[in-house]
């Protein structure tokens, strides 16, 4: 279904509720720049470092695409399991993956409060950046600390720039692959007045020194498009 969620005038921050989980899948390839390679990028990784038989966690697992996508790549046993608060977002997830017909277990949960058990892959794309900032230290703690040696933890944010200019350039670049998404001015407006203080995004360098206080040993970023990065994240 086509995202139409902001052509008309709204009043309220933005949720992952019915309105926004329905055509999700759209919005997020209208929306993030390269989002299938990064999905793809993100499954590759995930199967380089995951072992047989251990677990693969999707944090704001959303409507499973990654979670489907590793499940078809995938030439080993794995439990995959997926965790996001959306009730709505779940359903979706669980229609899709009951058509693929794979197996994948979902949760819906707060990450902040849920145990994420013993893990080879953490996946965490965009979430860091919809938590409050005090929380976030702890949340990449709490990954690291559930992670196997030499386990890893894949995310994705969207950023900012120390510098003003080169920040104010980006978003520029950002709002242009926007409109020739089909987004007009006023659901590009509508959708950055319905984020702000809901998506309070970080530098790259925040995001890297973050985790790297968790505990991880090396924090690098293995894809960027303008304000967009994917981050890897290995514990030793």
């Amino acid at each position: 279904m086509k995202d139409r969620v902001f052509k008309q005038p709204i009043s309220k921050q933005f949720e992952f509720d019915e309105a926004v989980a329905s055509v999700f899948d759209d919005m997020l390839s209208r929306s993030i720049p390269f989002y299938a390679e990064v999905l793809n990028l993100v499954c590759e990784l995930s199967l380089k470092y995951a072992v047989e038989g251990s677990t693969i966690t999707d944090l704001g697992c959303s409507t499973a695409n990654t979670l489907l996508s590793i499940s078809k790549k995938a030439k080993f046993p794995l439990r995959l399991v997926g965790i996001d608060n959306s009730e709505a977002m779940c359903e979706r997830a669980r229609q899709k993956i009951k058509a693929y017909g794979a197996d994948i277990e979902l949760i819906n949960g707060d990450i902040v409060k849920q145990d994420f058990g013993a893990n080879s892959v953490i996946i965490a794309n965009y979430i860091f950046q919809f938590i409050r900032p005090p929380s976030r230290a702890d949340l990449a703690k709490k990954i690291y600390d559930s992670l196997n040696k030499g386990g890893i933890c894949i995310f994705s944010e969207k950023i900012i720039y120390e510098n003003n200019s080169l920040n104010k350039k980006m978003i520029d670049i950002y709002l242009a692959f926007k409109k020739r998404q089909g987004y007009s001015d006023l659901e590009i407006t509508q959708k950055r007045e319905a984020l702000e203080n809901v998506l309070v995004p970080y530098t790259e360098a925040e995001n890297i020194d973050m985790m790297k206080t968790a505990g991880f040993h090396e924090v690098v970023s293995v894809f960027k498009y303008a304000n967009f990065a994917t981050f890897l994240a290995v514990k030793m």
